[in-house]
């Protein structure tokens, strides 16, 4: 019943956000590698995963064991064994060291216990050429997601990220409720 409760909300969060668009179009494709940075149940993850294909690989952690183990239930339902999950935090956790074409924090830096740290932690996982991903919630008013009071404008996402040593590439529009934010060393 609780696998089937999280395919209905993925369904329903599709009708707002399509995660394979995004992957789409920040230019992930086969043979790279990408990280999930506070990934949830996996709905950025999977689709990562089956972009980069058998040759790329996915890591993915999040603090919710939990959620892990959900991710992890959903990528052996696929088979999909470039994907690794783990238990942890975005402020610590390495799963490699200069190895990542992207980190992706999905609509989640401002959840960050030190968002500061997080992204220069990002930073150590990046290739030279290597692209931080920061897809967040608008400052608008709407009925769902966070608390507006909570949310990181693109203007504080946007400093926070240069202020950690990163260059911005490109802010965006990401539909009707997001931003994304592209940086690189």
């Amino acid at each position: 019943m609780m696998k089937q409760r999280h395919r209905a909300d993925d369904l329903e969060r599709r009708r707002w956000q399509n995660p394979e668009a995004i992957m789409t179009a920040i230019g992930i494709h086969a043979g790279m590698t990408f990280i999930d940075a506070g990934c949830g149940e996996g709905y950025f993850a999977l689709p990562a995963a089956r972009k980069v294909g058998t040759n790329g690989k996915v890591f993915a952690f999040d603090i919710d064991a939990d959620a892990i183990s959900i991710l992890k239930g959903h990528a052996a339902d696929e088979g999909l064994t470039n994907l690794s999950a783990e238990v942890g935090t975005a402020e610590e956790s390495q799963p490699c060291r200069r190895c990542a074409d992207f980190v992706f924090f999905g609509i989640n830096l401002h959840d960050f216990a030190n968002p500061m740290k997080a992204i220069t932690n990002a930073k150590v996982m990046l290739k030279s050429s290597g692209r931080l991903i920061d897809l967040d919630w608008k400052a608008i008013p709407m009925d769902f997601g966070p608390p507006a009071g909570k949310r990181f404008p693109e203007d504080k996402a946007r400093d926070l990220i240069a202020a950690a040593g990163l260059r911005i590439l490109s802010v965006q529009d990401a539909g009707p409720w997001h931003y994304l934010i592209i940086a690189g060393l």
